[in-house]
């Protein structure tokens, strides 16, 4: 659980709703049509703007923002260096069960690979290859969550000159100006809150959770190509060291 994310939600939530509730009661601003407008219609630009598939994967990377990765720098460093040893000692091809038992299926790959005594620079590539598609991946669930960000606040601008234009078309009955100035400005407001305290977090916090797993792939690689070189224990690990900051 990323506890940044949840104290981060839980104060936003508090302080909002204490803003709004200081001035009246809180259901000022509850208004259905300008949620239809603002998310509805937004959510509607979406899958106009992005395939079903980019749109379920989308949604399904929101969880990291949330959850941290189960595969720590640490544990990472620790498990190539373990495989370090035991090639030093027994050979390349021990590492195989090693590689059937890991959890991670880069790692895997890359161990079978060398298993199977496939030349470095096209293990490298290999690995290097699949790396980049996923970094890709990750930049489309980010962007996905941007582009979300950068709509809302548009729809809820046309919540607002739908409000503005029923309330012109109706100067004359004054009971219909309330109603028709809730839309205009509740929309506005949806689509702020929405875009900056929902989407870009999301997107922002994605980005970060990207980055953290191209620095864990890429120990990995280098790890892994060590590790094929034969290089002492010790000197991978110190190897994979440098790929942290020095505290």
């Amino acid at each position: 659980m990323d506890n940044a994310t949840i104290i981060g939600l839980i104060a936003g939530v508090g302080l909002l709703i204490f803003g709004m509730s200081s001035g009246g009661s809180l259901m000022v601003f509850v208004d259905l049509p300008s949620v239809y407008i603002t998310i509805g219609g937004s959510a509607a630009a979406m899958l106009i703007n992005f395939p079903m598939t980019q749109f379920i994967n989308a949604f399904k990377s929101v969880r990291w923002a949330f959850f941290t990765r189960p595969l720590s720098i640490a544990e990472v460093i620790n498990t190539l260096v373990s495989f370090a040893e035991k090639a030093r000692r027994e050979g390349l091809l021990a590492l195989e069960e090693e590689a059937q038992n890991s959890d991670d299926a880069f790692l895997q790959k890359g161990i079978q690979l060398v298993v199977d005594g496939t030349d470095p620079a096209l293990v490298k590539d290999i690995l290097e290859i699949e790396l980049a598609f996923q970094e890709e991946r990750h930049k489309s669930n980010k962007g996905f969550f941007e582009s979300w960000g950068a709509l809302a606040p548009a729809f809820g601008m046309i919540g607002t000159v739908i409000g503005l234009i029923q309330m012109l078309k109706n100067l004359s009955d004054v009971s219909k100006i309330g109603p028709s100035m809730a839309v205009a400005l509740i929309t506005t407001f949806y689509g702020a809150v929405s875009a900056n305290f929902i989407f870009l977090p999301i997107a922002g916090k994605l980005s970060i959770r990207s980055r953290e797993e191209i620095l864990v792939r890429q120990i990995m690689i280098e790890g892994i190509l060590s590790i094929q070189a034969g290089e002492n224990p010790r000197i991978v690990e110190e190897k994979l060291k440098s790929f942290l900051p020095p505290k």
